[in-house]
């Protein structure tokens, strides 16, 4: 039986990582991520050819580890669709139809605004319709914001109350910690939306001391932590394996 991002006690380490045109490749990666520890597979389709964007791919895909659960993400960044939210949301609809948990809507879909999160009427009615269209598919919506910059724990939380009241599953953000300043805000913002939020949310940080929160982030209450399936020297994302020793070697209190 497949897994889900939903009703866990515990946080869902997650490989996350961008796919292209070599399906082998792909299934290879998304085995790795399997064997070694992943809980989850968010795929990020912006260098995948828009002919291979289909529902049977995606269950090929997903076949892949059939244990897991599957997140589907497409960002402006895309190689082929680009600035058109259109064109990829109707993509990641086929993935949505293909029998993925859950779809990425980006807080500012249909008009690009500060923050990635719009307030443009027109925009939030589509919003609202698109995931009213996913859930009638049996997904769930995961709303994501990237900020670029650092925000504070009460701004953090208007962020993801605004992206909830748009009818979200699950609330993301990204923001930036570049000193230990910030990176104290961080956790103090994932302790505040662990108390204050109903719903999953995932909250991470770029930057500097970005690091620190990936592997501790979880043990304040994330409900979703995002990993490679190998290590990255470098990189802000840790390796599956290296963030699954820290999270079943760090004792916590319950959640």
């Amino acid at each position: 039986m497949r897994g889900s991002f939903f009703d866990r006690a515990q946080t869902v380490v997650t490989a996350l990582f961008h796919i292209d045109g070599d399906m082998e490749r792909n299934l290879a990666l998304i085995r790795l991520s399997a064997a070694n520890g992943a809980q989850g597979i968010a795929l990020q389709l912006e260098d995948v050819p828009p002919e291979l964007r289909t529902v049977e791919n995606y269950r090929k895909l997903m076949d892949a580890a059939p244990e897991l659960p599957f997140m589907f993400i497409s960002y402006r960044k895309d190689k082929y669709f680009g600035n058109d939210d259109e064109a990829r949301q109707k993509c990641l609809l086929l993935a949505a139809e293909a029998g993925a948990e859950v779809i990425d809507v980006m807080g500012d879909l249909y008009a690009p605004a500060p923050f990635e999160l719009t307030f443009d009427p027109a925009a939030v009615a589509k919003q609202k319709e698109l995931i009213q269209k996913i859930h009638d598919l049996g997904a769930k919506v995961v709303m994501s914001s990237h900020t670029q910059q650092a925000r504070n724990a009460e701004q953090i939380l208007a962020h993801l109350r605004e992206q909830s009241s748009r009818g979200a599953d699950i609330l993301k953000i990204v923001t930036r910690a570049d000193t230990e300043e910030e990176l104290t805000e961080v956790f103090r913002t994932t302790m505040l939306l662990k108390r204050a939020l109903n719903k999953p949310f995932i909250q991470l940080c770029g930057g500097k001391y970005a690091r620190p929160h990936r592997y501790l982030g979880p043990k304040f209450g994330l409900a979703v932590a995002f990993a490679t399936p190998e290590d990255k020297p470098g990189a802000e994302q840790p390796s599956i394996r290296r963030l699954r020793t820290v999270l079943d070697t760090v004792d916590w209190p319950q959640r």
